[in-house]
């Protein structure tokens, strides 16, 4: 692999640009106070079985042998003429309904790669959040969504499209936790992809109990100034934090941490993100 050292892509702009963006703790005035909405937070067996039917499904042409197919697992095409190497991805608090994932399953498709999404919101009812609440809600749904990560890995590796050899999994936001701290079946995923979360101790975990392999690839791919796990954040929780895991990575010589200055909390899509992204999973599968 060329990605065989540890990365940070410290743009000269980034001291300015972050140092313009932190505010200081002293400075907030009042308490920051979020919502919950909701009560749901444990899979049903009949939400199980949603939260991958409905989870979203794009396979390259490579695999269909035509059009790029996309929509749900439910729907996927019973006949297929190759298989494909694989990213399941976790989605953030909005849930599948933000444009930017399907936009990038897209672009993934374009490079012959298939991805496939879970559905969390699958669970009626399901807890959802205005950040900052407390942190054990927070660790709640952390392990929904960690749960869905089995989930999909077993729908993936019976699906006669996938190649098993070839997984990675991935995730923004809520779901790139859920990937930072993921401790099963270890050999399943070949390398890991972290968007916009720091793997640090702050408002978001009790802990942040990062699991990121040491002898696997890992992209993590952050906002130099991200809105809620940068110092950026007044209500941070962390006066150390450094809004990235390059620390948890610094052992993994296989390891890539991209800063993007001014970037959004959702960044994906990004030039900056994409040619990170395209040049992690190349290398990898050596497409």
């Amino acid at each position: 692999m060329r990605f065989d050292r540890l990365l940070l892509a410290l743009l000269a702009a980034f001291s300015v640009v972050n140092a313009a963006a932190q505010t200081p703790a002293a400075e907030v005035k009042g308490e920051v106070k979020g919502e919950v909405v909701g009560r749901a937070t444990v899979h049903t067996p009949e939400s199980s079985l949603a939260v991958v039917a409905k989870g979203a499904l794009v396979l390259p042409a490579s695999v269909t042998g035509g059009a790029i197919f996309v929509g749900t697992m439910k729907d996927a095409p019973s006949q297929v003429v190759g298989k494909a190497p694989v990213v399941v991805f976790m989605h953030g608090s909005s849930g599948l309904a933000l444009k930017a994932i399907g936009e990038w399953q897209l672009w993934l498709a374009g490079m012959g790669i298939a991805s496939f999404a879970p559905n969390s919101f699958a669970l009626p009812d399901r807890l959802t959040y205005k950040s900052p609440v407390a942190k054990d809600i927070y660790e709640k749904i952390h392990l929904l969504r960690r749960s869905e990560i089995d989930l999909a890995t077993q729908a993936v590796n019976a699906a006669p499209w996938a190649d098993r050899t070839r997984l990675v999994l991935a995730g923004t936001s809520e779901g790139a936790t859920a990937v930072a701290r993921y401790n099963a079946g270890l050999d399943t995923f070949a390398a890991r992809m972290v968007f916009s979360w720091s793997c640090e101790d702050n408002y978001f975990v009790e802990t942040h109990k990062t699991a990121l392999p040491t002898d696997r690839p890992v992209l993590n791919v952050m906002s130099a100034n991200d809105t809620f796990f940068s110092p950026s954040n007044p209500w941070l929780g962390n006066a150390s934090a450094t809004g990235h895991c390059g620390a948890e990575l610094k052992n993994n010589k296989q390891a890539v941490v991209v800063l993007i200055p001014g970037a959004p909390h959702t960044l994906m899509n990004l030039p900056a993100a994409r040619h990170a992204t395209a040049g992690f999973l190349k290398d990898l599968f050596k497409l």
